[in-house]
C-alpha cells in the first residue's frame, strides 16, 4: 500500500479570494514504512501573501520570485502522488487549493481525487481523541513526536512530522525502509548476530533510581496517549502481580 503524506503552505486562507499555493511537501510511506522518498517544491504564487499567512510560514515574496510556477511543477507533483492514498491534516483546506491550481491549468484535469484517494488525519484524530486539541502540535505532544524545529510552518517539515504522528496514531511502528533492508526506530536491521563463545562477559549497567523514575513516567505517558494500551506497562504489572 502506497501512501503520501502531504502538506502545503499558501498565501492566505481563502481560495475563493484567489490565494494560491507557494510550497508543497510530500513524504512517501509504503506498507506503513517511511521510504525516505520525498517531494519538496517552492512555487511562485504570482501574488503577495497575507500578513497573517506570512507570520505562519515566513516565506517572502522576494524568496519566491525566482521559483517555478505551479504549471512548471505540476507534472512532477502528479507523478509523485498519482495512485497513492494522500494523508493530509485538515484535508479539505489543501485539497481545495490543489483543485484550484488544477482548474487554473485546465478544467480538463479534473480534481486531485480523480488521481488519488484522500484520508483526513484531523478527522481520524478527532474520532480517536474527541473533545481534545488535535492540531499537529497537540498530536506531537500526545504521541511524543519531536517538533522542536517547527518554529515556523514548512510544508516538508510538517509532512515529515505528520507521517510520524499518523503511523503512531494508527497503531504502527515508525519504520524506515532503506534499500533492501529495514531499519526500525532502534537502528537495528532485524537480523540475529551470534556472539562468539569466547567473548568477554558483558558488563551489566543497572539503571539509577532517577532513570527508573523517568522510565516509569515515559510509560505512563504512553499509556495515557494509547488509552491504556502500553504493552510494556502491562508486562511490568503482570510480572509484579
Amino acid at each position: 500500500m502506497r501512501q503520501v503524506v502531504l502538506d502545503t503552505e499558501t498565501t492566505g486562507l481563502e481560495v475563493e479570494l484567489g490565494h494560491r499555493i507557494l510550497e508543497i511537501g510530500c513524504v512517501e510511506i509504503v506498507d506503513r514504512k517511511l521510504t525516505k522518498r520525498q517531494l519538496h517544491q517552492y512555487v511562485n504564487p504570482q501574488r503577495e501573501s497575507d500578513d497573517g499567512a506570512l507570520e505562519v510560514h515566513g516565506i517572502t515574496t522576494e524568496f519566491l520570485a525566482d521559483k517555478p510556477l505551479f504549471a512548471d511543477i505540476f507534472d512532477s507533483f502528479l507523478d509523485f502522488v498519482k495512485g497513492a492514498e494522500l494523508i493530509i491534516h485538515n484535508a479539505a483546506f489543501d485539497v481545495a487549493f490543489i483543485n484550484h491550481e488544477m482548474r487554473r491549468l485546465s478544467p480538463k484535469l479534473g480534481v486531485i481525487t480523480d488521481y488519488c484517494t484522500v484520508v483526513d488525519s484531523l478527522a481520524l484524530a478527532r474520532k480517536k481523541h474527541p473533545g481534545q486539541k488535535n492540531n499537529l502540535d497537540a498530536l506531537c505532544k500526545r504521541y511524543t513526536v519531536d517538533n522542536s524545529q517547527r518554529d515556523l510552518h514548512g510544508a516538508l517539515l510538517d509532512a515529515e512530522i505528520l507521517a510520524d504522528v499518523y503511523l503512531l496514531m494508527t497503531g504502527g511502528q515508525v519504520t524506515l525502509s532503506l534499500g533492501d533492508s529495514e531499519v526500525d526506530a532502534s537502528g537495528l536491521d532485524g537480523e540475529w548476530h551470534r556472539l562468539p563463545a569466547d567473548r568477554q562477559p558483558l558488563k551489566v549497567i543497572y539503571a539509577s533510581l532517577d532513570e527508573l523514575k523517568r522510565h516509569e513516567e515515559k510509560l505512563q505517558g504512553l499509556a495515557e496517549s494509547s488509552n491504556g494500551n502500553c504493552v510494556w506497562q502491562q508486562i511490568i504489572q503482570e510480572v509484579n502481580s
